[in-house]
């Protein structure tokens, strides 16, 4: 694990709390725009941050971040503006991980990315679509530049699945708390706490909940079972309903606030 992604998880466990981990897409809505959210997000108690890397066929996401993608990808957002956000985030004290799936990434070449990506001061990438059996390559890479691979164990992972994918995961496992889509729910998934024990059961590692946090009283209840509580799409949708960068700031931070007191409730 990178020592700036350890270091978040051990403080928080010192605080007797999960860690708050939020998404933004690169590039929405638009590139300066979206640092300063970032930023403001870090600065309101998110303790690290997921770049999201916008992607033409997001095949797991739900409307909401499919809309902020389109928005992204409509304004030229491509791989490299994604490295140059990290690095701007990353700066500014952000501890990044960029969201990614995989095609953009064997695109843009498996070994420059791992090296960039760590040039720009980012510490892993999140990869929803890739099998551990089908990233040999990606393995090589994150390993020759220090940079963690975060796989996702789901509801549907049996025990064995479970101990396949941890085996070849860094950094934390993200466990999707649900077999759908991304979106902001009304309830998250009671199979959420089962998952993360079974995975606990066969790993160390952090293990962080994303998929359907929309509210500080859900961030409560994660946090009492998870390690980490990924924010996504009520970030998301709080900058889409806003009138201008000046509101979206203000209800990015205030949503930050809401969830950084949930974890810690």
């Amino acid at each position: 694990m990178s020592r700036r992604l350890a270091d978040v998880f051990a403080a928080a466990k010192s605080e007797n709390r999960a860690a708050l981990i939020g998404y933004l897409p690169a590039g929405f809505p638009d590139r300066d725009t979206c640092v300063d959210l970032i930023s403001t997000m870090v600065e309101s108690g998110v303790d690290a941050i997921e770049v999201g890397l916008p992607y033409s066929d997001p095949l797991m996401d739900g409307a909401v971040i499919q809309e902020a993608v389109e928005r992204a990808l409509i304004g030229g957002t491509t791989t490299d503006v994604v490295l140059d956000t990290v690095r701007r985030v990353a700066e500014a004290g952000a501890v990044a991980v960029v969201m990614s799936y995989w095609n953009p990434i064997e695109r843009y070449g498996v070994q420059r990315f791992a090296a960039n990506l760590a040039k720009a001061g980012g510490v892993g990438v999140i990869t929803p679509d890739l099998t551990p059996e089908e990233a040999g390559p990606w393995i090589d890479a994150t390993d020759e530049h220090g940079v963690d691979r975060i796989f996702l164990v789901a509801p549907s992972s049996t025990d064995a699945r479970i101990a396949t994918v941890v085996s070849s995961t860094s950094g934390f496992v993200y466990a999707a708390s649900t077999m759908g889509v991304t979106g902001a729910r009304t309830s998250v998934s009671t199979g959420a706490g089962d998952l993360v024990a079974r995975t606990r059961r066969q790993t160390a590692l952090p293990i962080a909940v994303g998929l359907g946090v929309s509210t500080g009283e859900q961030a409560a209840e994660v946090a009492t079972y998870a390690d980490g509580v990924i924010v996504g799409s009520a970030f998301i949708r709080r900058v889409l309903e806003a009138t201008d960068s000046n509101a979206a700031r203000e209800s990015v931070a205030a949503l930050a606030r809401e969830m950084a007191d949930g974890v810690r409730a």
